[in-house]
């Protein structure tokens, strides 16, 4: 007796998407800041508790799929790499120490042979949980993202979308850019479907652009890209550690603002930057960069602490001052094309490893995936996909 297959119909208007309901969100958050700036600053607090919720969700996944410090320098991010306890990264949040433990426990896991498959089923057992528990969370990110953008408007007013205007056009085209030449090329070379990709990304890039912050997509992201067709394990490794390393989107920024105010010291003080000196301090933003993806406005501080050491005294501070009323409009293009890095970096590395499912990845989000998932037995992800999630 075979089991039937759940069909996706068409949705009725009044039951958007997940990706539609941010954005109905992020619109009607942003009015409510303009017209009502006092209910923008009260509502804040469902931004942090939708966080939170994401946070709870980060360790578990991240666990269970291998087998926030200060911005760091390269010799610090190495020694802080290996936790003196794994209880405390997971109080933290702090991604790249769990990985580690994972990576090291996975081993010993493998190891033990017939004594680890215990360990081994329970692991998948909580993957499938902290997935519906994720699904779960997700219901609340329209109402999350939208106090978010409620609370930026409220507080700084309709103007924050106007100033620095050519600066958040030059950042946003130069993402772009990056996405569709980049991205483009690489997903060429590894022979990744291009249609079903950006289909697997957009939900949660779309929540990585809407509250700024990588670990909200970070439950969304690794539960598309194992329906992509990458292996849990090497999802469960790359991504994480791609939240440290990984930071396209940011390094990008970095460049684009330090610039920024060289040349405005250029023009009101005379002082030049030369060539040399650019090219040293993007080396220095790309070291002092890694690890600061779950560190709120850490990139600001990084900023700050370059301008402080190649332009003259006192400008830095002021330029950073400048940025940072338009930061939070960046920060969400930065974070957005960090997610999508990080997406496809999974897949580029099942491909290279000759793990990388092509029959998945060109049925995902099609009725083909559900029953391909109650063939496999994955019921979860049969559930999901029937829910159109």
């Amino acid at each position: 007796m075979t089991t039937p297959v759940p069909r996706r119909t068409r949705r009725p208007w009044y039951r958007p998407s997940l990706t539609a309901q941010i954005m109905i969100g992020l619109v009607v958050g942003g009015a409510i800041g303009w017209l009502r700036p006092d209910w923008g600053n009260a509502v804040y607090f469902l931004r942090d508790i939708f966080i939170n919720l994401i946070k709870s969700i980060i360790a578990p996944l991240v666990i269970k799929t291998i087998g926030q410090g200060h911005p760091k320098t390269l010799i610090e991010t190495i020694v802080h790499i290996f936790p003196s306890s794994v209880i405390e990264a997971m109080v933290h949040g702090d991604v790249l120490q769990i990985v580690a433990f994972s990576v090291l426990f996975a081993l010993a896991v493998s190891a033990v042979g017939e004594k680890g498959k215990p360990i081994v089923r329970a692991m998948e057992s909580l993957a499938q949980i902290m997935f519906k528990f994720t699904n779960y969370v997700m219901l609340f990110a329209p109402i999350g993202v939208g106090a978010a953008m409620a609370h930026t408007i409220g507080t700084q007013g309709p103007a924050v979308l106007l100033n620095l205007g050519k600066l958040i056009g030059s950042l946003y085209l130069a993402l772009v850019i990056f996405i569709v030449l980049i991205f483009g090329l690489v997903i060429w070379i590894a022979r990744i479907p291009l249609r079903q990709f950006v289909r697997a990304v957009r939900e949660p890039a779309a929540l990585a652009f809407a509250t700024t912050s990588s670990e909200s997509a970070l439950p969304k992201a690794m539960e598309s890209m194992e329906r992509f067709g990458v292996p849990p394990h090497i999802v469960g490794f790359v991504m994480p550690t791609g939240y440290s390393f990984n930071l396209t989107g940011s390094t990008l920024y970095l460049a684009m603002a330090s610039v920024f105010v060289a040349q405005a010291a250029e023009t009101t003080m005379g002082w030049h930057m030369s060539l040399g000196q650019q090219i040293t301090m993007m080396l220095t933003l790309m070291l002092t960069s890694k690890g600061v993806a779950g560190v709120p406005r850490a990139s600001l501080v990084i900023l700050l602490r370059a301008l402080n050491s190649f332009v003259p005294s006192g400008l830095g501070p002021i330029g950073v001052a400048v940025i940072f009323g338009v930061d939070e409009l960046m920060d969400m293009g930065r974070t957005c094309v960090n997610v999508i890095g990080n997406c496809l970096a999974t897949a580029v590395v099942g491909r290279w490893e000759g793990e990388f499912d092509d029959r998945r990845a060109r049925v995902f989000g099609t009725p083909a995936e559900a029953e391909l998932d109650l063939k496999s037995g994955d019921v979860a992800f049969a559930d999901a996909v029937a829910q159109g999630d």
